[in-house]
Formats: structure tokens, C-alpha cells, sequence
């Protein structure tokens, strides 16, 4: 016997309505990231060197910072929503617990702008 109502039943839903597309978001970045981490252990693997010059080159490359720039947004949503599993389970104060969130969140949207901004800038041939 399901105590869930027959619509939650065909969504797929918790109680919460959000649980299960919280969880699918950090299996689908999950996956992303390893194909972007894979893509970006070969590629620098297959650099002659690891100079300035050199990194700055292949980076410049719109496929490569396109890339980068996909690694980085996955990877700072990706450590957002686990990071907000820790907080939800082991802050037990909810006022506590919403004040880390916010914080937490406007420094994953920073470092993901900043790690962003620094591909952009190299990309675009800043980059001194």
C-alpha cells in the first residue's frame, strides 16, 4: 500500500515534489562531467607542452573554451547541489540553515563568473 496520491505516483514525485529532480540533476552532471573531464584530460594530454603560450593557444580555440566554459558551469552546479545535501541534512537551525544556502549560492554563481570570465579573457586574446 503507497500512501502517495495517484498523481505522484505517475510523476514520479516525493513528498517534497522536488527530491527526485534534485537527485536526477546531480546524476545528469555527473555524467556531463565526466565527459567533459575525460575530454579535458585528453586534451591537454595531447598538448607538446604546458608553456603559457602554448595553453593560452589551444584555449583560444572556440571548441576548446566553449568547452572549459561547460566544465565550469557543470562542475560549480554540480558542487552546488551536493553541497546543499550536506547543509540540508546536518544544519539542523532553519534559519541557520537558509543564511548557508544563500551564502553558499552567491559563491558558486561567483566562482563559476570568475572561472568563466578568466576563459573569456583568454579566449578573446586578454589574457596577460
Amino acid at each position: 500500500m503507497s500512501l502517495r496520491s495517484p498523481v505522484g505516483r505517475v510523476l514520479g514525485l516525493g513528498a517534497a515534489k522536488e527530491g527526485v529532480e534534485h537527485w536526477w540533476m546531480q546524476r545528469v552532471t555527473a555524467v556531463a562531467l565526466v565527459l567533459l573531464g575525460l575530454w579535458f584530460l585528453v586534451s591537454l594530454l595531447a598538448l607538446d607542452d604546458f608553456s603559457y603560450a602554448v595553453v593560452t593557444d589551444w584555449l583560444a580555440k572556440p571548441v576548446n573554451a566553449v568547452l572549459m566554459i561547460l566544465l565550469v558551469a557543470t562542475a560549480a552546479y554540480h558542487s552546488k547541489l551536493g553541497v546543499q545535501v550536506v547543509v540540508e541534512d546536518y544544519i539542523a537551525n532553519n534559519g541557520i540553515k537558509i543564511a548557508v544556502m544563500v551564502l553558499l549560492n552567491f559563491l558558486h554563481v561567483a566562482l563559476a563568473a570568475l572561472g568563466i570570465f578568466a576563459i573569456l579573457r583568454v579566449a578573446f586574446g586578454a589574457g596577460v
